[in-house]
């Protein structure tokens, strides 16, 4: 297949005539249309405004997406304690599909490729084989509960280790390897030592599973850490062993110096949800002292009930305009490095190799969009409109290791009108 438009193939390339190449799964060529058409003469050819990497949404919830809109206007704690968690432990298997498929699809339909799923206590297989239904790559894992958690949700810490073990061996490396496994505790308020000391016990025995947490969202949740363990959250999960190039920690919104340093030492990856940390204020995260720093910072959307949407585009935007405001500095993280957040970054914190950018040999995971709309006339710099002019709806093509899961704006091979109405169905009883 030839993808043709304007190619935006990382943060600095542009080729305004250009053209992507794939043959199977990875891209084969990248490059001037005019000398890629003749030299693939008899490749099938799709045209579009924009052709870009898929977007990596580097810390969302899938699950929860039963629950978009339901505790709006609350603080952290009391959301996650008081709506979601209940809502979670009360879900069917099948609830659990359907949110997880409504998740995906969204995802697809936005733009987004490659997602770093934390999922739920239960039913997690369902979320797995819902990934590979919908055909998304995926960075994916049950949650560990196991102290000062709600009946539902709290598990036995062997258990719960044993359950991640099992869910290891069936699907890290599934569906054609799109589908990896991240050991997933929810975070230190909700996880023993000896939970989370296994974790990483768990984690080293398999290769390329990694591990992906919540860490320092919310001024609430690092004073109950530190109550209960002395320490700061960073340093508590340093101690516990739950920092390193394989760890994947979800907003770090509220951390000290030395705790940078840690993160900065140890090769941790820091997934920064802007949008989620503004709807529940939590706070603003300190992205360019990571980035400072060489910390490698990734894009998230989080939750759909603290969002209320997983499009990554929005998050570009706001990730860029909230450090803006909070530097007071118009230069403050241009578009370059919010469009490598929710790329490259992104494939480096879920550990997927030769992703997040278009490149020869490269996995061919592409999207396309369009421009004929009037919020998106003019295009004077395609890197500038992907960033603060996109929506996830201006998405119209959306390919995955080659195969086409987005065609013309519709999803291939899921019913998505039929999940749309299940769900709706389903979370009638959340209103």
């Amino acid at each position: 297949m030839l993808l043709s438009g304007t190619v935006v193939a990382d943060s600095a390339t542009v080729i305004d005539n250009g053209a992507v190449v794939v043959d199977g799964t990875t891209i084969e060529a990248v490059g001037e249309r005019e000398a890629l058409v003749d030299q693939y003469p008899d490749h099938e050819r799709r045209e579009y405004d924009i052709i870009a990497p898929g977007m990596v949404g580097s810390h969302i919830h899938s699950v929860q997406s039963l629950g978009r809109g339901i505790a709006d206007d609350t603080e952290l704690l009391d959301w996650l304690f008081d709506h979601i968690l209940p809502m979670e432990g009360s879900m069917s298997a099948e609830e659990m599909r359907t949110a997880a498929t409504l998740g995906y699809l969204e995802l697809v339909e936005s733009g987004t490729t490659t997602c770093i799923d934390h999922l739920s206590v239960s039913h997690a297989d369902q979320a797995f084989e819902a990934a590979g239904e919908v055909g998304i790559r995926a960075l994916m894992g049950k949650v560990l509960m196991d102290k000062e958690s709600p009946e539902a949700l709290q598990e036995d810490t062997d258990d719960a280790l044993a359950e991640s073990e099992r869910l290891i061996q069936q699907y890290h490396g599934a569906f054609g390897d799109r589908v990896r496994y991240a050991v997933t505790p929810r975070f230190a308020v909700t996880c023993s030592e000896a939970c989370l000391r296994g974790a990483r016990q768990l984690a080293d025995e398999y290769d390329g599973v990694r591990i992906h947490t919540h860490a320092s969202e919310n001024l609430g949740e690092i004073a109950a850490v530190e109550k209960d363990t002395g320490m700061r959250n960073v340093h508590w999960l340093d101690e516990v062993g739950l920092t390193g190039e394989d760890v994947v920690l979800a907003h770090c919104v509220h951390t000290d110096a030395s705790e940078r340093e840690v993160l900065a030492e140890t090769g941790t990856h820091v997934t920064h949800c802007p949008s989620s940390n503004m709807k529940l204020a939590s706070g603003i995260a300190p992205v360019l002292d990571y980035l400072d720093r060489g910390i490698n910072v990734a894009l998230g959307n989080d939750g759909p009930p603290c969002n209320n949407t997983l499009d990554p585009f929005t998050e570009m935007r706001q990730a860029s305009l909230l450090q803006k405001v909070d530097e007071l500095n118009p230069t403050a993280l241009p578009a370059a490095t919010a469009f490598e957040m929710s790329t490259i970054n992104g494939a480096k914190a879920a550990g997927f190799e030769n992703l997040g950018e278009l490149k020869p040999g490269w996995k061919a995971d592409i999207v396309g969009l369009r421009t004929d709309t009037s919020r998106a006339t003019p295009v004077h710099d395609a890197l500038s409109h992907l960033v603060f002019a996109t929506h996830g709806d201006d998405v119209a093509f959306t390919m995955v290791d080659g195969e086409v899961l987005l065609d013309d704006g519709d999803v291939v091979g899921v019913d998505a009108e039929s999940v749309r109405a299940q769900a709706q169905e389903y979370a009638d009883q959340y209103s």
